[in-house]
């Protein structure tokens, strides 16, 4: 446990809470190599699967209790410090009225392409050129709550460690592994993969629900204004169209993508 009677930090000047402040950019985070998250349930997940806390910043008026020990162990024990701010500072660096208590400073995690198996009844996801950190987020929820092995980001995708991002994902962004590549390596990569590929595409026939069981999936969403590529598209085995009402515009991707992993997981039978 920290000092009982920490100093308190009052001013935004302070250099620790310009760093924080920092996160709230790409360079920040890119530069710092880490990302803000809020909440004490979500630090405390992070901590559990075993990501570096660098720091951890409370509010005065943080309620204490068992969960918050654990959080400030785990940022101790990785060598993380622990900032105790006014609750009118907290409210000022979470910009929004109703801020968390506890916030914390985790350092970026990005899994690798070589962890990508093809293992029976296993499921991972590829999203191509995602631009909106709120559907990003959204997805990586839904892929923690339908057990997808990861997400592979190509190209031009949003950051998931933006705190647009990580606040959609509702502290699934520790849970389910995340790979970054461009389209040239990840079309050299699929030629190696041993399972099938499913994607949506508008000129397709086939509904979600004639996927079937199958061996390892891979599950490939397009951007949210144009869709596949068609050179990411000609890699799927399947392509399906997810039925919609005449006259209504597309779904939001996050609800689309949600549909289609029910699809594959529910038919596969996929478990983390």
């Amino acid at each position: 446990m920290p000092d009982q009677n920490p100093t308190v930090i009052r001013s935004a000047a302070n250099q620790e809470i310009k760093a924080l402040r920092a996160l709230e950019t790409k360079k920040g985070r890119s530069q710092q190599n880490a990302f803000v998250s809020e909440g004490l349930r979500h630090v405390v997940e992070a901590v559990r699967r075993g990501w570096r806390v660098n720091r951890l910043v409370l509010s005065e008026s943080a309620s204490p209790g068992e969960l918050l020990r654990e959080a400030i162990h785990g940022c101790e024990a990785g060598g993380g410090r622990v900032l105790t701010v006014t609750d009118e500072l907290m409210t000022r660096i979470a910009r929004r009225d109703n801020a968390q208590s506890v916030i914390a400073v985790i350092e970026q995690r990005w899994g690798k392409l070589e962890s990508v198996v093809a293992a029976p009844g296993g499921t991972w996801l590829a999203l191509e050129g995602i631009r909106d950190p709120g559907n990003l987020g959204s997805i990586v929820r839904s892929s923690d709550a339908f057990a997808v092995a990861g997400v592979l980001l190509i190209g031009n995708t949003v950051d998931p460690f933006s705190t647009e991002a990580v606040r959609a994902s509702m502290g699934s962004i520790v849970n389910v592994p995340l790979i970054r590549l461009d389209e040239t390596a990840y079309l050299d990569w699929h030629r190696s993969w041993t399972g099938r590929t499913v994607g949506t595409h508008l000129r397709a026939s086939l509904q979600p629900e004639s996927v079937g069981r199958g061996p390892a999936t891979l599950l490939v969403m397009g951007n949210e204004q144009s869709g596949l590529p068609a050179r990411i598209a000609a890699t799927c085995t399947r392509l399906v169209r997810i039925p919609m009402r005449d006259g209504a515009d597309s779904l939001n991707l996050a609800a689309a993508t949600a549909i289609m992993l029910y699809a594959v997981t529910a038919s596969a039978g996929a478990q983390r």
